[in-house]
């Protein structure tokens, strides 16, 4: 699924226009960005929660000449389902056809 095809999934759940849910779906993506960008985390009950995940400094190696080199610290962003999300995949799965 793609961001519109997203937009389209929430426009006919909510029964609100593709506009209405476009707008709605990049506030909340760029409320979750600031958030995590002032190093906090978003919670949302029975999904999942998304936080800043930091990778220490560490040594590595040029695969194409096997020089030693420096790989510096680094921030992502990283996401944790909630229980209720990976149950809600679990029960899918098991109603899936071969």
């Amino acid at each position: 699924m793609n961001k519109s095809e997203l937009i389209d999934a929430i426009a006919a759940d909510a029964e609100i226009t593709k506009a209405a849910a476009g707008r709605a779906l990049d506030a909340t993506m760029a409320a979750v960005t600031k958030e995590l960008q002032k190093g906090g985390t978003v919670t949302l009950v029975g999904f999942g929660t998304f936080y800043v995940g930091e990778r220490q400094a560490r040594t590595g190696r040029n695969p194409k000449t096997g020089e030693t080199i420096k790989i510096a610290a680094s921030k992502s962003p990283k996401f944790r389902a909630g229980k209720s999300f990976k149950d809600a995949l679990v029960a899918a799965k098991g109603k899936k056809k071969k």
